[in-house]
């Protein structure tokens, strides 16, 4: 398996163009997966701390061209890093939004993980499951087709929570106060 290192991670998203304020996000999804990745090892040590962490990063790769054309950033980012040799990693990407499947009783996975990540950062802050969802549908739920999306993926995300939670020794509320800041941009 092909896994960019962080230094390829910022090269890619400095080759996009990447708007600054999505460059931040990303950042701290990144420092948030880490974090979630360092709790969820003791009790899912199959779990690829690289691979959560460079999906983390590139998760909005293609989110800044995606105000121009209208294209679903999860979908094409997901393809742009399958085509560059990292299919596991654009795998992760695609599922950043909604998650082809959430199981109660399945291990916990690399894409929960960055999914999960992604709902708890708004903007570059880590914020509470509710906060950031409201302002999801907010932001994203003005259409009647979006509304149906919205829903699914607040359901999923609430019960991803409960999972994750369920083998982490703090609370969602406290994960602020746990996370490192060991990624940085380049």
């Amino acid at each position: 398996m092909k896994i960019p290192t962080r230094k390829q991670c910022f090269q890619l998203i400095q080759s996009m163009g990447m708007m600054d304020h999505i460059v931040d996000h990303s950042v701290m999804v990144g420092n948030v997966t880490l974090c979630l990745c360092r709790h969820l090892k003791q009790t899912t040590p199959s779990l690829n701390v690289e691979l959560a962490t460079a999906a983390a990063l590139l998760h909005d790769i293609t989110k800044t061209r995606s105000f121009d054309t209208g294209e679903l950033h999860s979908e094409t980012g997901g393809k742009l890093l399958e085509n560059l040799g990292y299919p596991e990693v654009g795998n992760i990407i695609r599922q950043h939004v909604i998650l082809d499947v959430c199981k109660e009783t399945a291990p916990i996975s690399e894409q929960e993980i960055v999914n999960y990540a992604d709902k708890r950062v708004l903007h570059d802050s880590v914020v509470s499951l509710s906060r950031r969802l409201a302002y999801i549908r907010v932001k994203y739920g003005n259409q009647n087709s979006m509304q149906d999306r919205i829903d699914m993926m607040w359901k999923m995300t609430v019960a991803l929570e409960k999972k994750l939670f369920r083998q982490i020794s703090f609370l969602p509320a406290q994960l602020q106060d746990s996370i490192l800041p060991d990624i940085k941009p380049l």
